[in-house]
C-alpha cells in the first residue's frame, strides 16, 4: 500500500487547529505581564507541535504510536487550561481527539472521561456555566468522530491489504494452471515425437517409405502441439476424450503398443469429456515412459448420474508414489467433482480409474491452482 504524504498525515489534525481561536484571542485580548504572555505562546506552540506529531504518526503505516508527545499534549493541555483559565480549557478537545487516535481501544474512554472531567472542571471554577456543558460535550463528540475515523482507516488499510493478497493470489493460481497445461501438453507431445523420431532412425535405411511416413507424423505432431501451446497461452484450450484416444492411438502405435478402446457412444457433457480427455492422455504418457506394456485397455461406463473410465496396461506396473502427472490429475478430476484412483491392476500392469458426475461443473475442463513441475 502507498504511504500517505505528510500532509495527507496531517489532513486529519489541520481543521481541529480553529479551535486554537480562543486561546490566541484570550492571549491577545486578556491583560496579562508579558513574561506570561511571551510563556502561553511558547507552550502553545510546543502543544500544537505535539498534536500534530501524534496524528502525523497515528495514521502513518508501519510506525510506532507517539506516546511521549501524548503526553506532552496531556501535561501542556491540563496545566493550560488551569493556569489560564476557560478560554484554553477547549485544549482538552485536542487532548481526547489526541487519545482516540492513539492509545489502545481499553484506555480510549477512561482517558477522554478523564479529559472532559478537565474541561469541565475548569469551566466551573470560573463560574462560565454555558461553557460546563459545551466544551465537554465537544470533548466527547470528538473522541467519538476520531475513533470511528481510526477504524474506518483501520479496517480500509485492512480490506486494501486483502485485495493485494487476492491479487498476487490470482496472478500465483494463473501461472500454476499455465504451468499444469503445459505440463499435460508437452509431456505427451513430446514423448510422441520422440518416440516416432526414434522409429525413423531405424526405419530410414530399411524402409525409407515408412521412415518418411513417421517423419510425418513426427511434423504433424509438432504442429499440433506448437497450437495447443498457442491455445493454452489464451486459455481457450479443451480436451475431448475422443481426440485423446486418436492421439493414444497414434503415439502407443508407434511404440508397438496395442490400444483397445470403445467405439464413440453417446455424446458426454463438456466438462466431463474434457476431463476425461486429460485422463487418458496422462495414462497414455505414462505408459509410454514407464510401462513396458504391450496392450492397453480402455474402458468406460455410463449410468444416469456418472461415468467411469478405466485404462489398464499390462506391463511392469509400479508402487511407486504418484509424480506430478497424477497428483496433478487427481485435482482435475477433484475440481469436477469426481475422484481418481490408481495402482497396480490384477495380475501385471497398472490401472487408472476415474469417476466423474455427468453434472460436474463448467470449470472442469481448467487446471486446478496446483504447484506443477512442468
Amino acid at each position: 500500500m502507498e504511504e500517505p504524504s505528510r500532509w495527507q498525515q496531517l489532513g486529519w489534525a489541520l481543521p481541529w487547529l480553529l479551535f486554537q481561536l480562543f486561546p490566541v484571542l484570550d492571549l491577545i485580548a486578556t491583560p496579562r505581564p508579558a513574561g506570561v504572555r511571551i510563556a502561553a505562546a511558547l507552550l502553545l506552540a510546543v502543544f500544537t507541535a505535539a498534536y500534530l506529531t501524534v496524528f502525523a504518526r497515528a495514521f502513518a503505516p508501519g510506525r510506532s504510536p507517539a506516546y511521549r508527545e501524548l503526553v506532552v499534549v496531556a501535561v501542556l493541555g491540563i496545566g493550560l487550561g488551569f493556569w489560564l483559565g476557560t478560554p484554553w480549557a477547549g485544549l482538552m478537545i485536542y487532548l481526547s481527539a489526541a487519545v482516540a487516535v492513539t492509545l489502545p481501544d481499553r484506555w480510549i474512554w477512561p482517558a477522554v472521561v478523564g479529559a472532559t472531567a478537565v474541561c469541565a472542571t475548569v469551566a466551573a471554577l470560573e463560574g462560565a456555566l454555558g461553557n460546563v456543558f459545551f466544551l465537554p460535550l465537544l470533548c466527547l463528540l470528538t473522541a467519538f468522530a476520531l475513533r470511528g475515523t481510526r477504524y474506518l482507516i483501520t479496517v480500509n488499510s485492512e480490506l486494501t491489504e486483502a485485495r493485494e493478497e487476492l491479487a498476487r493470489h490470482a496472478v500465483a493460481g494463473e501461472r500454476l494452471r499455465f504451468a499444469r497445461d503445459l505440463h499435460d501438453l508437452l509431456g505427451h507431445s513430446l514423448s510422441l515425437i520422440a518416440l516416432k523420431s526414434e522409429l525413423a532412425g531405424r526405419l530410414a535405411e530399411r524402409d525409407p517409405v515408412r521412415a518418411r511416413q513417421e517423419m510425418a507424423d513426427v511434423e504433424a505432431a509438432a504442429r499440433r502441439a506448437l497450437a495447443e501451446v498457442r491455445d493454452a497461452v489464451s486459455g481457450y484450450r479443451q480436451v475431448s476424450l475422443a481426440q485423446a484416444l486418436v492421439e493414444a492411438r497414434s503415439a502407443l502405435s508407434a511404440a508397438g503398443i496395442t490400444l483397445r478402446a470403445p467405439a464413440p457412444g453417446e455424446p458426454l457433457p463438456g466438462p466431463v469429456d474434457a476431463v476425461l480427455g486429460w485422463v487418458v492422455r496422462e495414462a497414455t504418457t505414462n505408459v509410454l515412459r514407464h510401462s513396458d506394456a504391450r496392450t492397453v485397455v480402455v474402458g468406460l461406463t455410463t449410468s444416469a448420474d456418472q461415468v467411469e473410465l478405466t485404462v489398464t496396461d499390462d506391463g511392469r506396473g509400479s508402487t511407486a508414489p504418484a509424480g506430478d502427472g497424477l497428483s496433478g490429475l487427481a485435482e482435475r478430476v477433484a475440481s469436477a467433482g469426481g475422484r481418481l484412483a490408481h495402482g497396480p491392476a490384477d495380475g501385471r500392469g497398472f490401472r487408472l480409474a476415474a469417476v466423474l458426475p455427468t453434472a460436474a461443473p463448467v470449470t472442469a475442463g481448467r487446471a486446478p491452482e496446483q504447484a506443477v513441475s512442468p
